[in-house]
């Protein structure tokens, strides 16, 4: 299969892929009210409905959630016969974090030294834009050969369960032959790189108390049991000395068997200061890829600047534990919570409230539709083949759309290689890999359906 008609053409296509990139980027759609108005959310997802209706879409709908947020469907008809391919990506996106750490705006897309800046540029808003690509450079060569269903979600990085829980109440809504998840990326940067498993997720947030109110920590201390203290020493207990994750009764050995990630190169991806220790044990796709991992994501606490000597009554933290496939998460969050509770210190008050929660997921890389990908890599990136890797990080609709259709084939490739630094500072996207994955999303739709005919 020769892939110069369709890169030619998406190659012609880029600047508009950066000017709708541009746009799109634009809207602060972190899908959290108490940070950013929903108003922005809403805004991206008409953009994002107003590109599939140019494109043909019918049935274009904006999804009311049930945790407040948006999702955006559209239904574009294919070939009678054809399959159907539903076709994911988010439009949400993460905070920026510091403002002033960005070497530009976060909500504005910026060139710098061959990669588009701009918060959501890989992740997931340049999902979309590769989606788009692909669509219309089919169109260009002879039509787009399968029926197409795309869903962008509006709470994807909130973990909020809206969509999932959206799709299992309409079931018929997403069926398709095979999914594509445009939501991961390549291990590197011109190596093309399908994601076999998702690391699911369980966040909890802990409260303890100690005392009836702030106390003077002269007059008090070393006796009156202080809250923050209480909490530092139970963070702590989740994890051992070498830095593994330790919680009790979940067991943190697993091996990965694929792809190897080098530990220099790991070090470089990671930017781990000189002379710092990775921590865990076991190979770097051991540890981030087959085992579970706790992150304290957010603390609350006085901070520095106006500090008072007081001994604090109460104290929160906000907790991440990333569930290796294998493992229930809601099993997982079960062992985490009566973990946090045996192991308060002095007998403080705990309550933790489950924030959010996602299964991990593991593909059946044997199917049809992987051997059509395989295809599709190899002509996009000449000289390569394509590889399979895991990812740490969740995707929660992957196990309710697997649930849902059992027999439908889920594939996840995307534009997050390590240099996009997603959910970082300077998050960016590399405009070669959007255009090369662009180039393999539509020679795979065009080899999908020639599969099926055949």
């Amino acid at each position: 299969m020769t892939a110069r008609p369709i890169a030619a053409t998406i190659a012609s296509l880029m600047p508009r892929a950066k000017a709708e990139l541009t746009e799109l980027v634009a809207f602060q759609s972190v899908a959290d009210p108490a940070q950013f108005p929903r108003s922005e959310c809403e805004a991206a997802a008409d953009w994002v409905a107003d590109a599939l209706r140019a494109e043909g879409f019918q049935d274009v709908a904006l999804l009311d959630t049930p945790d407040g947020t948006q999702s955006v469907y559209g239904f574009l008809p294919g070939p009678a016969g054809a399959p159907t391919v539903l076709l994911y990506a988010h439009y949400d996106v993460q905070p920026p974090l510091d403002e002033s750490a960005w070497l530009s705006p976060p909500f504005e897309l910026t060139e710098r030294d061959g990669r588009w800046y701009g918060r959501g540029a890989a992740d997931c808003k340049g999902g979309f834009i590769m989606h788009l690509l692909a669509l219309r450079a089919l169109k260009a060569d002879g039509g787009v050969p399968v029926s197409v269903k795309v869903i962008a979600e509006g709470s994807e990085e909130q973990g909020t369960g809206g969509l999932e829980r959206y799709a299992q109440a309409h079931p018929e809504l997403l069926a398709a032959d095979t999914i594509v998840i445009g939501d991961t990326g390549n291990f590197r940067v011109g190596l093309p790189t399908v994601t076999a498993t998702l690391r699911g997720m369980t966040m909890l947030r802990v409260t303890l108390d100690t005392l009836e109110g702030n106390l003077h920590s002269g007059q008090f201390g070393g006796a009156a049991p202080d809250a923050l203290a209480a909490m530092i020493q139970l963070l702590a207990s989740l994890r051992a000395e070498d830095g593994s994750t330790t919680v009790d009764g979940l067991t943190a050995d697993t091996e990965w068997d694929g792809l190897q990630y080098p530990e220099a190169e790991f070090r470089s991806d990671a930017k781990v200061l000189d002379g710092v220790e990775l921590i865990g044990t076991g190979t770097v796709a051991d540890r981030i890829w087959a085992r579970p991992a706790v992150t304290v994501i957010g603390i609350d606490c006085p901070p520095v600047v106006g500090a008072t000597p007081s001994l604090q009554a109460s104290a929160r933290a906000q907790i991440s534990l990333r569930v290796p496939p294998g493992r229930d998460a809601a099993e997982a969050t079960e062992l985490l919570t009566a973990h946090l509770v045996a192991h308060a210190p002095w007998g403080a008050r705990v309550s933790v409230e489950q924030v959010g929660q996602g299964q991990p997921f593991r593909a059946d890389t044997t199917s049809p539709a992987y051997t059509s990908m395989a295809r599709a890599m190899e002509a996009a990136y000449p000289g390569e083949t394509m590889q399979t890797s895991g990812m740490g990080g969740s995707i929660p609709l992957c196990n309710t759309l697997a649930a849902l259709y059992p027999e439908a084939e889920i594939l996840l490739i995307g534009l997050s290689e390590p240099e996009a630094q997603i959910h970082a500072v300077n998050e960016s996207v590399s405009p070669e890999e959007l255009e090369r994955l662009s180039v393999t999303e539509a020679l795979f739709l065009r080899n999908y359906a020639d599969s099926k005919r055949a």
